[in-house]
């Protein structure tokens, strides 16, 4: 080693030299200055063997004196600093929830905003194809249209809807003599949106309050949407009475209890295999002996195929109707978005058995084909009442159909 023939002619210096390399060699470039005091080198060795564990061209610098331990601390922050001015470049909506608490007009970019993040699945998926459509320099003709139909078709707007849109859309293309296919974009929302029913006005009952019967097959999240209704409706101001009438799962009356203590609801549940007419009644009762003002009836999950369960339905509106005359005044069918065709038609068998007032649409987050809501509502002339975008108590939403085609498109 040739820093050892340096200037160190005493042999009580020679020792000392013989003794540093153990300590000199792990702490390169340590000049002759500090040789007397490498003793005092030795603690910053276990830094310098762990360093090597994250191989950085900066260990290098850091190895001539006590800063190697200190660089790592000073890079820190500088990375979370960096680390959140890149957030907040790739997020910069986040700041707009604030207009949401200003009038209409911040309310709806605050829905839009929702709409957009969780029907990113959508977006990406039915979206990213139309865009791959408009942005091409393709003339309108017949190919294009049958492109379109096709994108349209597969993304569970189904035959029959799809038919209609393109119908719609053609009449547009003549009407404002469209020869390009960038030129289809708006005139696509417009016929979108002319495809879905809009909600007429609430009546709610003189006397009384006001039933609400929710209906659906097993597994599309009715239990869940009961609570999350229930927590809107106290949100406004209102009392609201749970009416369990699923008595043939066993777990469904417990679920819904749970949700009743969560949101703060009444509650009127009987056993596992009760009749659900008998349980409706006294929820009734309850409810009107309670002031309640609204009544959301859970009924038992039922194949739309089961024509036994679907007589049943006919049953509960009857006594419904006995104890508070006009009941229900709503009837909801809550379907999963997932299930695509599927779910129109279980809307066009529930509405054979028991008259629908409306839909609510579940799970639109998890899927790239958000076309079944316009495809359903259009078919069954029904308003979409509200869609399920995530887990969260608040995720229930109001849907808004301008809202929807905009985020999708």
């Amino acid at each position: 080693m040739s820093w050892f023939k340096k200037r160190h002619k005493d042999k009580k210096k020679k020792e000392q030299e013989e003794s540093a390399p153990a300590v000199s060699e792990e702490t390169p470039e340590g000049e002759q200055e500090e040789g007397p005091s490498a003793p005092e080198e030795t603690a910053p060795e276990p830094e310098q063997e762990k360093e090597p564990e994250s191989p950085s061209p900066v260990d290098r610098s850091g190895v001539e004196g006590p800063e190697p331990g200190e660089e790592p601390a000073q890079e820190e922050p500088l990375r979370k600093e960096a680390a959140t001015e890149e957030s907040e470049e790739a997020e910069p909506d986040q700041d707009e929830p604030e207009p949401d608490e200003s009038g209409e007009n911040g309310a709806r970019k605050g829905l839009f905003r929702r709409f957009r993040e969780r029907l990113s699945k959508t977006r990406t998926g039915l979206g990213g194809m139309l865009e791959n459509v408009f942005s091409s320099s393709a003339p309108v003709d017949e190919e294009l249209l049958e492109e379109l139909e096709e994108i349209l078709i597969t993304s569970d707007l189904g035959i029959e809807a799809a038919t209609a849109l393109l119908d719609k859309l053609r009449q547009k293309i003549k009407k404002k003599n469209l020869t390009q296919a960038a030129d289809l974009r708006e005139a696509l929302k417009e016929s979108l949106l002319e495809m879905f029913k809009a909600p007429g006005e609430e009546q709610l009952p003189e006397e009384g309050p006001e039933v609400i019967l929710i209906v659906g097959v097993n597994g599309v999240g009715k239990t869940t949407t009961i609570g999350k209704l229930a927590h809107r409706y106290i949100g406004q101001g209102k009392k609201v009475m749970l009416a369990a009438g699923d008595t043939f799962r066993a777990a469904a009356g417990e679920q819904l209890e749970i949700w009743a203590q969560r949101v703060g609801a009444d509650i009127v549940r009987h056993q596992a295999g009760a009749d659900p007419s008998a349980v409706i009644f006294d929820a009734l009762e309850a409810a009107l002996a309670r002031g309640c003002d609204t009544v959301l009836v859970d009924t038992a999950g039922r194949l739309h195929t089961r024509v036994n369960l679907m007589e049943e339905l006919k049953k509960i509106r009857r006594i419904m109707d006995r104890k508070v005359p006009g009941a229900p005044h709503q009837t909801i069918l809550i379907l999963d978005a997932t299930t695509g065709q599927n779910a129109l038609s279980q809307a066009r068998i529930f509405n054979e058995a028991t008259p629908l007032t409306g839909l609510i649409m579940t799970k639109l987050d998890g899927t790239a084909k958000g076309g079944i809501v316009a495809s359903v509502s259009n078919l069954l002339d029904l308003p979409v009442f509200y869609v399920g975008l995530g887990e969260q108590m608040d995720d229930l939403r109001e849907f808004d159909p301008e809202a929807f085609v905009q985020a999708v498109l």
